[in-house]
């Protein structure tokens, strides 16, 4: 498909979904613009260097951190988002990913994977937009990427606050290869967080199968 993409790109050039020039969804002078997150506990928003779960979130949380590059409220952020989900734009994962690869701490012996989307969403636009993301990010990051995760119900989070998200995720994920997991950090990457149920789902699973430490990797924070 990359393949396909390319030359496809030849004789329809992808343009910046903010300044229209020709080239990227995102030339790098607009990714400077995107407005950025500060390092912060996602959960209380609170200051914490390197992005880390506060000391007080954290006995409530098993992410250890979670790095993120833009807040979704600008609007170049919601538009990418919006063409890799919505619009096909594959081309928008490796937009999204260099700006995340250049903030994330990648600690040796991790592995990057991906947060399942709903199996109906995957079938209605072909690919899952999280994974694509995964994979682009582990190629700019030089981490490598391994599949990790199934999603096991179809529950559509989308306009959902955190206690109902949180009661939906409830054995949302299966772990693919316990084996794989001991003594093993990992990387999970999503395209936006929300209020953060999701991704403290699917990451309770794997530590609970063995995994050392797990953080997450999002685009953008709702």
């Amino acid at each position: 498909m990359k393949l396909i993409e390319g030359i496809l790109n030849i004789f329809a050039p992808h343009e910046c979904v903010r300044c229209k020039v020709e080239g990227s969804l995102l030339c790098s002078a607009c990714a400077q613009a995107l407005t950025a997150v500060p390092p912060r506990c996602y959960r209380c928003r609170r200051w914490e260097a390197e992005s880390r779960t506060c000391q007080r979130c954290r006995s409530q949380s098993p992410l250890f951190s979670v790095w993120s590059v833009a807040s979704y409220d600008d609007t170049v952020a919601k538009e990418l988002v919006r063409v890799l989900k919505f619009g096909r734009a594959k081309g928008a994962a490796a937009a999204m990913a260099q700006p995340l690869a250049a903030v994330v701490t990648v600690p040796k012996e991790t592995y990057i994977t991906y947060v399942p989307t709903a199996n109906t969403r995957v079938r209605q636009r072909g690919y899952d937009q999280a994974e694509l993301l995964a994979k682009e990010l582990s190629r700019q990051s030089g981490a490598p990427y391994t599949p990790l995760l199934a999603r096991v119900n179809d529950k559509r989070q989308t306009g959902q606050k955190r206690g109902a998200r949180t009661q939906q995720m409830q054995d949302a994920f299966r772990v693919l290869s316990p084996e794989m997991l001991r003594n093993k950090h990992v990387l999970l990457v999503d395209d936006v967080l929300t209020t953060g149920a999701t991704c403290e789902a699917a990451a309770r699973v794997l530590r609970r199968a063995g995994a050392k430490s797990v953080s997450a990797a999002v685009f953008a924070v709702a």
